[in-house]
């Protein structure tokens, strides 16, 4: 169980699988093949494996226990959930949920759940099924995230021929029987006071959202799918081919590189592969990363 300790709080992941799951040439429509090669000392095997070539990538969530409060980042893909052509995320049967438990957590305990984005895989495990029926996972959180990305969703929802099966799914299953419990906010968000700050940062979706922690002076940031891969560090102009808004991805991808890199702040995202976290680093050729 990797943990990493920001002042006075403690952050876990909690995996729910790893593995090379992406085509880099389809997952990033720039992809240069060169740049791999100029990255290799540090991109084999931990974040490209080496037999196959495709990206690896890591489904996980982030537990945050502050002392008075627990916090989860993003849930996953989840179980049992109907995610064809996606055969690889089809109707799982994870270790998810008894990871959480092994940290000694229970899932009654979640105060909050945040969750950056409504993608597929950051939206999974806000329901299991119970009896037939999706039911909240943490019946007791918060589920938090922003207006704007609930409105995106719901009316690419109605609007059923723009809208693919899965998607229509994911929001079916993970999104909507949460609604009763979620908070939905607009702009700036403070989550706990002097501790915990929400911050829109909009490209990957229109409604993205990054959540900044803050301790005895050191600095956290978990910033879900602004950087899919590390090697977005080295070339932050290189977007997935999942961004819904290119120009303004980049735009984002690169500021909160830059604060990161200023203010020395350990930066969370979704899927890097091992060890999943680290520092950026700022040189004259552009950005680094260095995992911690």
């Amino acid at each position: 169980m990797q943990q990493w300790k920001i002042g006075n709080v403690t952050i876990t992941r909690i995996e729910e699988l790893t593995g090379p799951i992406f085509d880099p040439a389809r997952f990033f429509p720039d992809f240069d093949p060169d740049v791999f090669d100029e990255h290799s000392e540090w991109l084999y095997p931990n974040q490209v494996d080496s037999a196959s070539g495709n990206l690896i990538a890591s489904m996980h969530s982030w537990l945050i226990e502050t002392g008075h409060h627990k916090i989860l980042v993003d849930t996953c893909i989840g179980n049992d959930k109907d995610r064809m052509p996606y055969r690889n995320w089809n109707r799982m049967h994870t270790p998810w949920l008894r990871n959480l438990v092994k940290t000694g957590v229970s899932p009654e305990e979640i105060d909050f759940v945040m969750c950056t984005h409504l993608h597929i895989d950051h939206v999974g495990w806000n329901t299991r099924l119970v009896d037939g029926t999706w039911v909240p996972t943490f019946p007791n959180a918060k589920y938090v995230f922003a207006r704007t990305e609930f409105d995106f969703w719901q009316q690419a929802r109605e609007r059923t021929d723009n809208f693919n099966e899965v998607n229509k799914q994911t929001f079916d299953d993970s999104v909507l029987p949460i609604v009763d419990l979620a908070e939905m906010i607009d702009g700036e968000h403070e989550l706990i006071a002097d501790l915990v700050h929400l911050k829109p940062a909009p490209g990957h979706t229109p409604g993205s959202m990054i959540l900044q922690l803050s301790s005895k002076k050191e600095r956290a940031l978990f910033t879900g799918d602004i950087c899919h891969h590390p090697i977005q560090v080295y070339r932050p102009t290189w977007n997935s081919a999942y961004c819904e808004l290119p120009d303004q991805a980049i735009a984002t991808r690169h500021d909160i590189l830059e604060s990161c890199a200023a203010h020395r702040t350990l930066m969370l995202p979704a899927h890097f592969g091992p060890t999943h976290a680290g520092y950026v680093t700022r040189g004259i050729d552009g950005f680094g990363f260095a995992f911690a």
